[in-house]
């Protein structure tokens, strides 16, 4: 190690950098559980719809519109 101080730009862009790539992480990690999400709604709208159509069949309803 050399005795001249460290250059505080080279410091405060070092620790830049280690949080931009937690960020990216975390960032990454949001749109997964988001995807999750999106696909837990997906399954229950599908859900909701089949039983509207089952009810409809048992109930022998005519759908209006």
């Amino acid at each position: 190690m050399s005795d001249e101080p460290e250059n505080l730009t080279l410091i405060y862009l070092r620790r830049l950098d280690s949080k931009m790539d937690k960020l990216s992480d975390d960032m990454l990690e949001v749109k997964q559980r988001i995807g999750h999400l999106e696909g837990l709604c997906a399954s229950i709208s599908r859900r909701v719809d089949s039983l509207d159509l089952r009810l409809v069949r048992r109930l022998d309803i005519v759908p209006v519109g």
